[in-house]
């Protein structure tokens, strides 16, 4: 199966019905050793493009990444941008607001950790638990300090929509790339990995009683993701709904998607002027002589 990053788009003024987006797909690989030579191929690939990224210094990329828990977010991560160079990629998670974080609005904790230009930031979880948890948790938003006017569950979470989106917007429109992915897991795939982290002693870190007190909130989850896609997917900062069952063949999905993205870009190497050329010429006279001096 050939890889095409339009059929995981979610286009602009799409309903994103989740039972309609496939949790798994026919996988892209024959076999673990073609696995593994399709994903070095694209590690590699991502690394050439984030130097050329780097050096010409005119665009940033921000990969978001949102699921419910299990999905495969970290692995993901670890995996695709491993060829990256740690000076040209950060990574953030974000958990819960701290007090000071609070006093601020929604967008401002996030806003702080954007990547600069030449530069790839992942958001590890994002803004976005501001329209996702708070939603399925009310009692979340009830503890913000918000005036009273403006806590409205007609009207808040449509505003915060529009919040993200202008804010998208403008990021884009100053060059900051956006790439979107929702790891679409199936609740039944969700079990079996619990269950891994249970059964599995090394694992067993990764599993708490909320993990499984989340589970039982699984509907409204989709509910509020299925709005949030639906309301906050553009034309210039898309959600990918990346079929996560299969960790491997997710893998080989996102690390396309960013590959497309980057490419589009049509970045190239700083010019070397005729005066700049002039100079590196002299320096290279120099540095010829001294090797047939120390002859």
């Amino acid at each position: 199966m050939k890889i095409k990053s339009k059929d995981y788009r979610l286009q602009e003024g799409e309903r994103a019905c989740l039972e309609k987006w496939p949790t798994r797909v026919a996988p892209a690989y024959k076999s673990k050793k073609k696995y593994h030579q399709m994903l070095d191929e694209r590690v590699a690939e991502l690394s050439d493009l984030q130097r050329l990224l780097y050096a010409s210094n005119r665009y940033s990329v921000l990969l978001i990444f949102q699921a419910m828990d299990a999905a495969g977010k970290d692995g993901a991560i670890r995996h695709v941008m491993s060829g990256i160079n740690p000076q040209g990629c950060q990574v953030f998670s974000f958990n819960h607001p701290t007090v000071r974080e609070l006093d601020h609005d929604f967008l401002w904790r996030t806003t702080q950790s954007l990547p600069e230009r030449g530069r790839i930031g992942i958001f590890n979880r994002s803004y976005y638990e501001e329209v996702l948890i708070v939603r399925v948790h009310p009692e979340i938003l009830r503890g913000q300090g918000l005036p009273d006017e403006l806590v409205d569950a007609k009207t808040i979470w449509r505003q915060r929509y529009r919040s993200i989106v202008d804010l998208e917007g403008h990021l884009n429109r100053n060059g900051t790339r956006i790439i979107k992915f929702f790891l679409h897991l199936s609740n039944e795939e969700q079990r079996k990995r619990f269950l891994d982290r249970i059964d599995e002693p090394e694992k067993n870190w990764k599993f708490s009683l909320a993990d499984i007190e989340e589970r039982q909130c699984w509907k409204q989850y989709m509910n509020a993701y299925e709005s949030c896609l639906s309301a906050t997917s553009t034309k210039a900062s898309p959600w990918y709904v990346v079929p996560a069952d299969s960790k491997k063949n997710a893998r080989l999905i996102i690390s396309t998607i960013i590959l497309d993205t980057l490419k589009g870009l049509k970045m190239r190497y700083p010019a070397t002027s005729a005066e700049r050329r002039g100079e590196l010429m002299k320096i290279r006279e120099r540095l010829v002589k001294e090797g047939s001096d120390d002859d």
